[in-house]
């Protein structure tokens, strides 16, 4: 290598360290300082708040209403992942081997919702929440699909790339060429080889409702940003907690995400 070629590498082996640190010091800091307000007290350092995380008997007695956020909010993750699957893959799936005319309407339809703002799509989702609380009942959990509506960009884009990366149409008619049915044609071919655009689809579901809070606050429902709210209202520290507990948590699904789709990668080229 020159000279020429050895100071350009040592400039982009700097510059890439000097971003990655300061991308540290950009995600960490704040996350310092809500652990450290967490442990704060007038007699020094003290883990009292984080210890009531852990007792949650006492936690459902104390703040009750939080409590019901976290559990709706976990119940809201499940119900809007398996919609937002059900819904999105067998129709992408479709649509790349039957009506291809049809995937940019589909892509712009379903990239429309991050054009809208929340607030515009709860006064267009009031009225329709409001036959669904007619005819199905009150229940929190309806708020699954308004969700799903949320997430369908951000899931698209991940499905649509695991599609993208292999040859749907080629390995659908292999399998229907060996007698496979439609159905085991998607479960057994089709779904295994976008396992990871799933996986990474799934979690962007998981992140989103998590940290939703516009559309419940509005719609007067208690999910676990609404009852971080509510929390800061009475005790600080603890919602702080809370908080600094759902990021971590969300960084910690990240990393497993991101080791496991290494793994089946290294696995593939390796297997």
């Amino acid at each position: 290598m020159s000279a020429t070629g050895r100071r350009r590498a040592r400039f982009q082996r700097r510059l890439r360290w000097l971003v990655l640190g300061l991308a540290v010091v950009f995600f960490v800091t704040p996350l310092w300082a809500m652990a450290v307000f967490s442990t704060s007290s007038p007699h020094g350092v003290t883990f009292d708040t984080w210890r009531q995380l852990l007792h949650v008997g006492q936690l459902s007695r104390d703040y009750p209403s939080f409590v019901d956020g976290v559990r709706l909010s976990a119940i809201l993750v499940v119900l809007t992942v398996v919609l937002m699957l059900v819904l999105l893959v067998p129709t992408m799936t479709w649509v790349r081997l039957r009506l291809p005319a049809l995937r940019r309407p589909m892509e712009f339809l379903c990239l429309l919702p991050l054009t809208i703002p929340a607030i515009v799509l709860v006064v267009g989702l009031a009225p329709v929440y409001a036959w669904v609380t007619y005819f199905v009942g009150p229940s929190s959990v309806w708020l699954c699909f308004a969700y799903v509506v949320l997430v369908l960009p951000y899931a698209y884009r991940a499905i649509d790339a695991g599609l993208s990366a292999i040859d749907v149409r080629t390995l659908s008619e292999a399998a229907r060429g060996l007698g496979a049915s439609w159905p085991r044609v998607f479960w057994s071919v089709i779904t295994p080889n976008i396992r990871t655009a799933l996986v990474s689809a799934s979690f962007l579901c998981v992140a989103l409702v998590l940290g939703e809070y516009t559309i419940a606050s509005l719609m007067s429902r208690n999910n676990l940003q609404v009852g971080i709210l509510q929390l800061s209202q009475r005790t600080p520290a603890i919602s702080v907690a809370v908080s600094l507990a759902a990021l971590v948590l969300c960084f910690l699904l990240l990393i497993v995400l991101t080791l496991a789709t290494g793994h089946r990668r290294k696995e593939r080229e390796t297997g």
